[in-house]
């Protein structure tokens, strides 16, 4: 019986190490436009919709067109800070880049560098003023102050029952005059994801 038992269990281990030594990667490439969703939480597809939604609203709502008659010329725009509240490690810089390219892409109003790409800029000016030739140095104090910052939030809501789980995502932005503080605009972006897991028995 020991035997039979010993013989099992050598086989059984034969038959792990057969299976993990036949276990292979496929990878597969696919357009970067097309839908994956495999975990069900925020990803690409969600920052990119959302980004291309919101900013086509913002823009095509009565602040820009108000702005832009009262000033002669497009409003100068900022991303501030996009907080992520949700219950997930979210890529908030991939969703900044998406707002970014949307804006700037809009020919709407004129998007300036943000906090730390400013420093950047501000950093090679320096630089030149000491090494470049004198007609071709980029002097300071020319830069343009932004007008107004769009900043906002990322929020989540989840429930779970037997395998079954819901995921909300809200996406709240808001354009602030930096004049005065006021909010020029308000946005809203919902998303609700079903998650079904397979249950395996054995």
């Amino acid at each position: 019986m020991r035997n039979d038992r010993a013989l099992l269990g050598s086989l059984f281990l034969a038959a792990l190490v057969v299976t993990s030594g036949c276990a292979s990667t496929k990878v597969t490439r696919v357009d970067t436009a097309s839908v994956t969703d495999l975990s069900g939480r925020w990803n690409d597809t969600d920052s990119r919709l959302v980004a291309e939604a919101m900013i086509k609203e913002a823009i095509s709502q009565p602040w820009l067109d108000s702005y832009t008659r009262a000033k002669g010329h497009a409003p100068v725009v900022i991303i501030g800070t996009i907080a992520n509240r949700s219950l997930e490690h979210i890529n908030v810089q991939t969703f900044v880049s998406d707002l970014e390219r949307e804006l700037t892409n809009s020919q709407r109003v004129t998007f300036v560098a943000g906090r730390g790409e400013r420093e950047e800029v501000r950093e090679e000016r320096r630089d030149q003023a000491v090494n470049a030739l004198e007609s071709t140095q980029k002097s300071a104090g020319k830069e343009f102050g932004a007008d107004f910052m769009l900043r906002g939030t990322i929020s989540m809501i989840e429930d779970e029952l037997d395998g079954t789980k819901a995921v909300f995502y809200q996406v709240d932005l808001e354009m602030v005059d930096l004049t005065n503080n006021v909010k020029a605009w308000f946005g809203q972006k919902k998303i609700k994801k079903v998650v079904d897991r397979k249950r395996v028995v054995f």
